[in-house]
């Protein structure tokens, strides 16, 4: 298994997917440096006027309604709906789903489109499948990722998606098989926008690769490895964020392969 998550690794590395990013702003820097950290290359466009265009040109797109707003919203819509038509893989970050009516309506439209894969935390999956009621504390989950298994698997089932479950572990679901992934470090929680760069990695992945959930749980794994290394030569989030960066970048495949914590359900 940790041989063909490497080869995902250098898939990305070798092809550099152009990634489409309509995401939120409290994040866009940290998000484009870890995509390029990868070896992709970011864009970063909202405008309406280009959806189309950049959607047609791009390997992929994320979507990421962090900073929802009635022009952002149409966007994003514009974006899921162009990558639908047009066959390319795109990941939606349901972030906050839950918390207010708005970003309930706007995610149960962007479901319709379908995406290749789902990320966010225990609690914006169980808002997301409405299949549990859960207090969304802001972007900061309230459940823990084994107790999002159902809704995961309703949301796989209904919309012919992948879900990854962010958490202390890493649960990614498809319709025939489940992946846990035990890395990473309580430090990485105190980094904002950790879990963004994370959907937009697997992004990047899902732009060049013919085994979608594989390459999703290759992206889990790279992020978390990386950051468990990282913390070591960290002071504290500051110096990890930019730690990760690096890591994220220089990477081995001896240190990807010894520190791997995978298992296939």
């Amino acid at each position: 298994m940790d041989k063909n998550l490497w080869q995902q690794i250098q898939l990305v590395r070798q092809h550099s997917p152009l990634v489409h990013n309509i995401t939120n702003y409290v994040v866009m820097n940290n998000t484009a440096n870890a995509l390029l950290a990868v070896g992709a290359s970011p864009i970063m466009a909202h405008a309406k006027s280009e959806i189309h265009e950049m959607v047609n040109i791009a390997h992929s797109v994320v979507i990421n309604i962090g900073t929802l707003d009635e022009y952002w919203s149409e966007a994003m819509l514009l974006g899921a709906e162009a990558a639908h038509l047009a066959k390319k893989p795109w990941i939606l970050d349901p972030v906050g789903a839950g918390a207010t009516g708005f970003r309930d309506r706007i995610l149960n439209q962007l479901l319709q489109y379908k995406p290749t894969v789902i990320r966010g935390n225990a609690s914006e999956i169980i808002a997301l499948a409405k299949a549990n009621t859960t207090v969304t504390k802001g972007v900061d989950s309230t459940a823990k990722s084994d107790e999002a298994i159902s809704a995961a698997q309703f949301l796989v089932d209904h919309y012919q998606t992948i879900v990854c479950i962010s958490g202390e572990t890493d649960i990614i679901i498809d319709h025939e098989k489940t992946f846990l992934i035990k890395n990473g470090h309580p430090l990485m929680t105190k980094v904002t926008g950790l879990g963004c760069s994370a959907t937009a990695i697997i992004g990047a992945f899902i732009g060049v690769t013919e085994n979608a959930t594989e390459s999703v749980a290759a992206a889990m794994a790279l992020i978390g490895i990386s950051g468990e290394i990282a913390v070591l030569e960290s002071k504290g989030p500051g110096s990890l964020q930019v730690n990760l960066i690096d890591k994220l970048y220089n990477i081995t495949e001896e240190e990807f392969s010894s520190h791997l914590k995978i298992e296939r359900l």
